[in-house]
Parts: C-alpha cells; structure tokens; sequence
C-alpha cells in the first residue's frame, strides 16, 4: 500500500476525537516567489496547525481563486484528510494538510515534542567519499555538501535545472542516486507522487533525511520505508505565524526547526499508549 493509504489508517481510530477544520490560511499569491509563499495552512479549531506545500503547478492560484476557507470551516477535519489518499490538485494538498494537522492535534495530545534540529543538512554529515544524492535542488546546501568533499548528484523534476554545476551534476533521472550512500530530499515528495519511486531508486542509502516545513506527518510508515530522519517545522505560536503567513512575511520566528529520528522516536504506539492512558 502507499505512504498515503497507510498514513491515514493510523490516524483513522480517533476520526470520532478530533476537532473540526477551523480554516485555511494563504499567502498571497504576490509571495510565491520567496519562501513566505511555499506552504498553506490548515487549522483545526484547537489550534493545530497543518503546513502543506503549494507551489506544485499552480496549486496556490487555484485555491485564492476557489476560496475554499470558508466552505472547510466547520469540515469533519479526517473528511478532509482522507482527500490525500484519494484525490489530486488542490484536494489532495488540502488532504495533506489537514492529516499534517491532525498529527499536530495528536502530538500534542500524546505530549510529544520533537527534538530540535542540530544542523540545516538533516544530519547527513557529508564527508569526503561519501556520495550524497539531493532530491529537490537545496543551492546553498549543495554548495555546503561539495565543499565536504562529497561527490553530490542533485535530482531535479524541472527540466530546465539540469546540468553540470560548479562540482556536481543536477539531472531529472532518479536512478541517478543508486549510488548514493546519503540522501537529502525535500518533503515535497510527499506530494508530488514521486515518493515511491525515489525511495525504491535510493537502495544503497544508509540515511535518508526528508526536510522541509510540509514533513509534519506521522514518520512511522516512512522510517518504514527507509527514511532515517524527518525534520519539520514546529510552530510554537499559531496565531502570529497564521498572521505572518497571511500577511506574507517570514514566519520562521514563530516556528523551530525539528528533526524526528528513527533511532530517537517513541513510535505511534508508544504515543497512542500515552493518549490512551491520559
């Protein structure tokens, strides 16, 4: 089964427990081209909120022309999630982002708090002869990775990125990582449909980090699948960060970089154990 379908059956036993969609909060569209306007949010009327990535064709414009915020509020909030696993488009990141936020809602419940991330590369600590694949084109990062004495191969969805760069290679072939005894990607290939396939072409990697503000979804089934760590963003202060993002400013204040590891997490069962017992 996918990511999605099992993503979603863990959530499922507390469909009857969890608070309604609240809204969806947009940046404007003016945003898009900084990093204020990558994600949406969805809050749940607790307060919890869901972060998904809306840059993916023209997802962001789509849904300001929908105004969908208002036909959500009052929503069953595991309704909604469900459109991850059976639609596309705009539903399908909605669907995310409200699974993303029941997790939120759940964490919180269990008192469970992800440790802080301890570097901006998910950990992968790129030494010379390691061969690092990046999924998602990170410049700065890249530059970092190589300056190690890595050897990097960057996979990129848009054609027009490929090529040779100062020291590494960026193609559109992901076989091109199964090589790789490293691996840095984007969260946006929860997505993008791509998961399946990349993680199926990184076969040699011992880790496998998954960053990015949209990795807010339960880890299990992708430590599962090989991911060794997820780092996320945990967002300390709802309301100023609803306000930043709606107003398209920087909301990294309001919220600290997490990293999640396989070696360190409790596991759901552990955390529904805890839910269970408060």
């Amino acid at each position: 089964m996918s990511f999605a379908h099992d993503y979603l059956n863990r959530l499922t036993p507390f469909a009857d427990q969890l608070p309604k969609v609240k809204a969806l909060h947009l940046p404007p569209l003016e945003a898009a081209g900084s990093k204020n306007g990558e994600f949406c949010a969805l809050e749940l009327e607790d307060g919890s909120l869901g972060l998904a990535y809306v840059l993916l064709d023209d997802t962001l414009k789509k849904l300001i022309d929908a105004s969908p915020g208002q036909s959500l509020a009052g929503m069953d909030a595991m309704e909604l999630a469900r459109q991850y696993v059976t639609a596309q488009g705009t539903l399908k990141t909605l669907g995310f982002a409200a699974a993303n936020a029941i997790t939120r809602h759940l964490f919180d419940r269990a008192g469970y708090v992800p440790p802080d991330s301890q570097d901006s590369i998910g950990g992968i600590d790129p030494q010379a002869g390691d061969r690092v694949g990046m999924i998602g084109y990170f410049c700065p990062l890249a530059d970092r990775i190589v300056a190690a004495g890595a050897t990097l191969t960057v996979v990129e969805l848009k054609a027009d990125l490929a090529g040779n760069r100062d020291g590494y290679v960026v193609t559109t072939d992901a076989s091109a990582l199964a090589q790789c005894n490293k691996v840095l990607s984007t969260s946006t290939i929860l997505l993008n449909d791509t998961l399946e396939a990349i993680l199926a072409a990184c076969g040699s990697a011992r880790r496998f980090a998954m960053i990015g503000p949209g990795a807010g979804c339960l880890p299990d089934d992708l430590f599962a699948r090989g991911v060794t760590l997820m780092g996320g963003s945990w967002i300390e202060d709802s309301a100023a960060f609803v306000d930043a993002l709606l107003s398209g400013e920087g909301w990294s204040k309001m919220a600290r970089k997490s990293a999640i590891t396989a070696s360190d997490y409790p596991g759901w069962d552990a955390l529904v154990a805890r839910m269970r017992g408060a």
